[in-house]
């Protein structure tokens, strides 16, 4: 089965990229790679979030895009705290941070990557009815691996965000 925008319902639908600049960024992405246009979200946390476990403040500045089928998502660190952004600046500086991959199963896919060795490194609530949860997976992939509920809202809201995407833009 598929999400409205085209991709599984058990499958990456968003890839991440960590940024130093969230406003140049969406420039460049939407000038050389035609995506967008984009939804901004500022000072973004979720609600209940969790850094390994513990409650955190960290925030971010976030915009969300597509090309295609697929969303983008840019993450400008909007504060120094520790976060899975800053630890991925630490470890390698700016750029891929993660795949977005949805699932059917939430709590069965988290604790088969817990059960994998992978602890949960951020996990917060997105909507009343969508969770994420991320895991540090750079030991086999090149980046994080978010797990995105999928929901009836998760769809509605990323189909929304992709018809925009298909409508002509002021610079067509």
């Amino acid at each position: 089965m598929l999400f409205g925008f085209g991709q599984p319902l058990d499958g990456v639908i968003q890839l991440a990229f960590v940024v130093p600049d969230l406003e140049r960024a969406m420039e460049e992405y939407s000038a050389r790679l035609s995506i967008g246009p984009w939804t901004v979200l500022r000072d973004f946390a979720g609600d209940d979030p969790r850094y390994y476990g513990e409650p955190t403040e960290a925030r971010a500045h976030v915009a969300l895009g597509f090309g295609g089928h697929l969303q983008y998502e840019l993450i400008q660190p909007a504060d120094d705290l520790p976060s899975v952004h800053r630890d991925m600046i630490r470890g390698r500086g700016y750029g891929f941070h993660h795949f977005g991959v949805a699932t059917t199963t939430f709590d069965r896919s988290v604790a088969e990557y817990v059960a994998r060795g992978y602890p949960v490194a951020f996990s917060a609530s997105v909507d009343p009815t969508s969770r994420v949860a991320y895991f540090d997976t750079r030991d086999v992939l090149p980046g994080m691996t978010e797990l995105i509920e999928a929901s009836e809202s998760t769809d509605q809201v990323f189909t929304g965000m992709y018809a925009s995407s298909l409508a002509p833009q002021p610079s067509d």
